[in-house]
Parts: structure tokens; sequence; C-alpha cells
């Protein structure tokens, strides 16, 4: 896929979030809608859309396949957690802030926008690859990442065993022992969950209606912290794969997922579990604006 090509794709996604943005000033969006579109996705839609992805299709690749790619996982986490670490205390701020630097890091937006990138620049065999390597991400985005936006005090156990944690979980299941569900039961959890990455794009426009757009486009901290996501951590992924004598279509699919904006979830998340979500949506749509470029340009340089 050519620079252009992709750069259609990310439009079409910036599009969704002006669209809740232009919904949030006409008052259909905001407030408690907001709140409830929320549980709706957390609830409903998300936990059908992780199934959906290994529910469906017509094949599925050996164990030891799955096993290779999950390997790969363990080298992108690594080396998402290194950065999530030493970058944050550069940025400075409070906790709260922190906090959204170290989930702005530690979570691209691989379900949103990496799938639908995935597929168009390495064709429709790449889903289930990018699929299972994103696993990890959901685990530990909906664990680890209200802990991490909200501190200890304010996080509780109970609410970790969430219907996104059980479906990634079940998810995985499916993944490792080659499982599927009846035919009829997959359609339906991919069609439920297909209306996810809209309505979460829109949320996540609803969210930024009445900040200081001028203020976030000027703020050094948030293109800093759009730049290491975008472009430092996919161009240092890029030669460890190769060093480690990765399949040329994984290593793609890996470091395209590493250059992804910062989840949509976070939004979310800080909703839910209240923390910083309005620095969580200028992030994320900061991160968003600026790989309207930077994923074509990574793409351009990896293929």
């Amino acid at each position: 896929m050519s620079f252009l090509d992709t750069l259609a794709e990310m439009l079409v996604l910036l599009f969704a979030i002006l669209c809740g943005y232009a919904a949030n000033r006409l008052k259909i969006l905001g407030g408690e809608t907001d709140q409830k579109i929320s549980k709706l996705l957390l609830n409903f839609t998300m936990p059908a859309m992780i199934l959906g992805a290994v529910s469906t299709g017509d094949t599925l690749p050996e164990t030891a396949v799955v096993l290779g790619v999950l390997k790969v996982s363990l080298v992108f986490y690594a080396l998402e957690f290194a950065f999530a670490l030493a970058v944050p205390p550069l940025l400075g701020g409070g906790p709260g802030r922190k906090g959204v630097w170290r989930y702005g890091l530690l979570f691209p937006n691989v379900g949103f926008i990496g799938y639908p990138v995935a597929v168009a620049l390495f064709g429709p065999e790449a889903l289930f690859y990018a699929v299972i390597l994103v696993l990890p991400f959901n685990l530990l985005s909906f664990t680890l990442g209200p802990l991490m936006l909200t501190g200890a005090k304010r996080f509780s156990l109970r609410k970790m065993f969430s219907p996104c944690v059980a479906a990634s979980l079940a998810a995985l299941v499916l993944a490792l022992a080659r499982l599927r569900p009846p035919e009829m039961v997959g359609e339906a959890v991919e069609f439920v969950g297909s209306i996810t990455v809209p309505l979460s794009l829109m949320f996540v426009g609803s969210l930024l209606a009445g900040r200081p757009m001028g203020r976030l486009l000027i703020s050094p901290r948030l293109w800093g912290l759009a730049a290491v996501r975008l472009l430092a951590m996919p161009m240092v992924l890029c030669p460890i794969l190769r060093a480690l004598g990765t399949d040329p279509m994984i290593l793609g699919i890996a470091v395209t997922q590493m250059a992804m904006p910062v989840a949509v979830n976070g939004s979310l998340l800080c909703m839910e579990y209240g923390g910083d979500t309005e620095c969580m949506a200028q992030i994320t749509f900061v991160s968003t604006l600026a790989s309207i470029i930077t994923i074509p340009i990574v793409a351009a340089l990896l293929l």
C-alpha cells in the first residue's frame, strides 16, 4: 500500500473523531450520554470485538505459529514497559499525568486502528496474527491500565475481572486450542463488535469538545510523547526483531502495530475509574492526529 493509500485510511478515522466532536457541540453527545457510551463499549461491544477477531475466518494457524507470535509479543511489550518506565519522569507532571504518560506509552491503539492498518498493508491473513500479537494488550489494558491511571487507592481488584478481561482470556484459549464457536455465534459477536471502532472514536471526539484546542496543539509534552510513541518505539523494535530472525510479515505487523497512536481505551477507563480524562483525551487526539502522517512514513520505510 502506498503512502497516499495509508494516509487515506487514517483520514477516515480522523473523520469519526470529528463527528463525535460535532455531536457534542450539537448537544447530542456529552455528559451522562458519554458515560453511558463508555459502559456500553466496555461491557458489550469491546468484548464482542475481542471474541469476534478469533471466532471467524477460514483457517487457524498451527499452535506452534501462535506461540511464535506470542513470543514476538513478549519482546513487543518488554520494549513498551522499558519506555513507560524511562520517559514519564522526563515529561514531569503530577501522579495522574504520569499515569497517563505511562498508559500512552504502554498501550497503542492496536485494536481500533491497528487491525485495519494490518489488513490494508499485509492482506486479510494478517488480521489473525495481529489479534494474537495484541492478546496481551487486552489483558494488560483492562487490568494494569486502571491501576496505572488511578493509583492503588482508587483501584478495585473486583473491577479487574471485567467483561473485556473475560473475553481476552476466552480468545486466548480459543486461539491456542484452535477452537471455533458455531458459525452463527462467531458472526453474532463480530457483528456487535464491529460498531466498537467508530463509536469509540466518536466518544474521544466528544470528550475533546470544549477543550482549548489552541493550547492543546502547542503543548510540548503532548507532542514529545506522541513522537516517542509513533516514531521512536517502532524504530527501536524493528532492528531487535530483525536480529531475532522474525518472519518478515510478523515483523512488519509488529512494527506497524507499535507505531499506532495512544489507545482509545484509556479515555474509557479514565471515565470509568476516575482518572485524568481530559489529559487522556488530549494525548489520544494529538497522537491520532500525528499518526495520520507517521504511520504512512513507518509503513513506507518498512515496506
